[in-house]
Formats: C-alpha cells, structure tokens, sequence
C-alpha cells in the first residue's frame, strides 16, 4: 500500500514541475501581451492631446491609423512568433537553439520597430511641438524578448523529458484566443 501512496506523490510532483515550467512560459507571454496592448491607449491619449491643442482632427485620424497599421504588424509577429518558438522546439534538437534564437532576434527586432515608431510619436519636443510628462510607457522590446525567450529555452528542457502527445499539447494554450494580442479598435476606444 505504501508504495502506491508514494507512487501517488511522485506523480503529483513531476505533474506540478511540468504546470510550472508551462505557466512560466505562459506568464512571460502574458506580460507581454499586456505591455504591447497597454501602448495603444496611452499614444491615443497623446493623439488626441495634440488635436486638441493644434485644433486639427487629422493629427488624430492619421495618428491612429499609422499607430493601427505598426500595431497590427506587431501583432501579426507575436503569433508567428510563439507558433515559430514552438515550432522550433518540437522540431529537431540539434537546431532548436539556432532556430529559437532567429525568431527572438526577429520578434526583438519588430519590438524595436514599433518603439522607434511610439517614440517618434510622442517625443516632448517633436515636429508636433508638444511637451507632455503623462506619456508614460513600461515598453522594453529587449527586456520583454528576453524573458519571453528565457522561458521558451526552459520550455525547451521541459519538453525534452516528455513523451508523446504531452509534448504537442504543451503549447496548445498559446494558440487560444485569450493569448493573442486584442483588435486595435478595441484597444483605442
């Protein structure tokens, strides 16, 4: 009887080792899902402080749809990027590294571009004229790739010890809806 209880408690314990490697990518995923949706309210308020100022509607409209464009961009990145990730994990391991470092350099990289352009956007003293201390942003492309990029190499070593289909369903919950970035419209109202 002993053995089974102890057989009981082992099992437990790799399932919560396995739970817990799985929520640390997810957790790394959500962060910055959460970081790249919160830019978009922010610039809009800042769109809409610079139309009102210069009495011009169309720094807002223009505004919101370049900012609509690069955020879609972003967006479109981060799916491919968590399906690459993915994809390169499960793949062959003796490439896993390489190819894991291409995507995070790519998504870094996309990142980048879409500072750069929320930058230009609301700088203090730009074309616009503008000096606004509100506009504040916790957006890091390099801090956010890294994490997500650290927790998908520790996905990687807990994928290695599955056998299965646990290795497929292991990043089946990236794939849902509730893990991708939200519509643009939606985020700028």
């Amino acid at each position: 009887m002993k053995r089974y209880n102890l057989l009981t408690v082992l099992l437990l314990f790799i399932f919560s080792l396995t739970s817990a490697q799985v929520s640390s990518v997810f957790g790394s995923v959500t962060e910055a899902k959460s970081k790249i949706e919160a830019t978009v309210p922010v610039v809009v308020e800042h769109l809409r402080k610079i139309s009102e100022k210069q009495g011009d509607a169309t720094v807002l409209t223009n505004g919101k749809a370049a900012l609509k464009n690069e955020y879609n961009k972003v967006s479109q990145e981060f799916e491919l990027y968590k399906g690459n990730m993915a994809s390169c994990i499960l793949g062959k391991s003796k490439k896993a590294t390489k190819c894991m470092n291409y995507h995070t350099q790519f998504f870094r990289n996309t990142l980048g571009i879409y500072e750069n352009y929320i930058n230009y956007i609301t700088k203090k003293n730009g074309y616009l004229g503008v000096s606004d201390d509100s506009i504040k942003l916790d957006f890091k492309p390099t801090e956010i790739a890294t994490k997500i990029d650290k927790d998908f190499q520790g996905a990687a070593g807990a994928v290695k010890k599955m056998k299965g289909n646990s290795k497929s369903s292991y990043f089946d919950h990236l794939k849902s809806e509730d893990m991708k970035l939200q519509n643009f419209d939606t985020l700028a109202n």
